[in-house]
């Protein structure tokens, strides 16, 4: 992965996105272990009443196949990722970067083009999106105690330190599941681990050198 751009850029286009769409920020306060909850709620909460009422009224009456693979590889898993809604809707799209270790790049446009990555390791399916170099950080140390106590907040997804081809150290988000995991929840990981690096941003947006975020009410 080469990528320059810090989540920060990433959450203005998102805004700026969903502001075009006409939609508004409200602020709530819920418990955190609704967290979740709250978040397939507001995403429901984005489309048209009338599309929101089909979609409820249909929960039970259509059909919705899943295939359960013996064992993912990035290159099947690209192939079926590319026939998801998610990708034929417009709302992200998807390329396989080839190379010694094969690459999914899911390029999610609601959220601002936020990259992510997705790639079967052994047993595992690891989606990952940069975050920011360590160098963006006022204090280091501050920030990551308050990552250790607050993460558990967003929902599938951690964060880590890693160093990448460029020789620089940043904070990376992201999830992981098996690599026999059923289709739908591939996709649900990779749009959760999206909508959360923007959550992220927001929240621990104090500890960026000379933040470039705005307060938006």
């Amino acid at each position: 992965m080469n990528q320059k751009k810090s989540s920060a850029h990433y959450q203005r286009m998102h805004r700026q996105r969903l502001r075009e769409q006409g939609l508004v920020k409200k602020e709530v306060w819920i418990l955190p272990g609704h967290a979740r909850l709250l978040s397939n709620i507001e995403k429901q909460l984005r489309q048209p009443v009338s599309q929101e009422l089909i979609t409820q009224g249909s929960t039970n009456g259509g059909t919705t196949t899943m295939t359960k693979p013996t064992l993912w590889t990035t290159a099947s898993l690209f192939e079926a990722l590319v026939n998801e809604g998610l990708f034929q809707s417009g709302e992200a799209s998807i390329e396989l970067v080839e190379g010694a270790e094969p690459t999914i790049l899911a390029t999610m446009h609601e959220y601002g083009d936020l990259p992510v990555y997705v790639t079967v390791a052994g047993e595992q399916i690891i989606a990952e999106s940069v975050m920011w170099p360590v160098s963006d950080i006022k204090d280091s140390a501050k920030f990551n105690e308050e990552v250790l106590r607050t993460h558990k907040v967003f929902p599938l997804s951690t964060i880590s330190l890693d160093t990448l081809a460029d020789g620089d150290s940043y904070y990376i988000m992201f999830g992981a599941l098996s690599a026999i995991s059923i289709l739908s929840n591939v996709v649900f990981e990779i749009d959760t681990l999206a909508d959360n690096v923007i959550k992220a941003t927001d929240a621990y947006g104090e500890y960026l050198v000379g933040s470039a975020l705005t307060t938006e009410g």
